[in-house]
């Protein structure tokens, strides 16, 4: 059977993501452009499910429990003209945890610890901050979620979660994916051991 297809949509901007604040676990709203980012990614994902011939409504629908993924699922499916809360949510989908870095800019990290920030440029995917977690284990719980998957699915979550999915499928390396920019507003189709952007 061929592994399922994955459009993969990342949340829209806030205001966090505007001013440069890693947000990891924190619940930031949407802010108007990410409004406008969702409904366009539904557009797009309109015409790929038509491409694809799927009906769009017999699809799995599935977000991070976060809730700038899960109003930016709502607005897809609002553009895709189906019901808007009727989409299931996973944990394993949330973002990245950055614990005690959470709210702050990459100045603010690199002024307030430089011996980790320092740390951080040189393995990323490894290192966590205190009370957070390291993108390796993303890696895993990601791989986890996909081995779940029994059918095609679109899925809204993070950059960095979608990071860590291109790791766990091969697709990327840890030193490639680590500063890998994930775009908003934008499907990625993860498709026969690759992915692609569609915006």
């Amino acid at each position: 059977m061929p592994a399922p297809v994955i459009y993969y949509i990342r949340h829209g901007e806030t205001s966090w993501n505007a001013a440069g604040r890693l947000q990891g676990t924190q619940d930031v709203p949407l802010n108007d452009l990410g409004r406008r980012q969702a409904a366009d990614a539904g557009g797009i994902l309109a015409e790929l499910l038509a491409r694809d011939g799927h009906d769009r409504s017999a699809l799995p629908f599935v977000a991070s429990p976060l809730q700038r993924a899960r109003t930016t699922m709502e607005l897809v499916r609002a553009a895709l003209k189906l019901p808007r809360d009727q989409y299931a949510l996973d944990v394993r989908l949330r973002e990245i945890g950055y614990g005690v870095w959470e709210g702050s800019t990459l100045a603010e990290m690199q002024a307030a610890d430089p011996v980790l920030f320092a740390r951080r440029l040189t393995s990323k995917w490894t290192m966590a901050p205190e009370g957070g977690e390291t993108y390796a284990e993303v890696e895993l719980r990601m791989r986890d979620w996909y081995d779940s998957l029994r059918v095609d699915t679109v899925a809204v979550a993070h950059g960095g979660t979608a990071r860590a999915l291109m790791v766990a499928l091969g697709i990327e390396t840890p030193a490639s994916a680590a500063d890998l920019l994930i775009e908003q507003g934008a499907v990625y189709v993860f498709r026969d051991r690759g992915v692609r952007k569609h915006s």
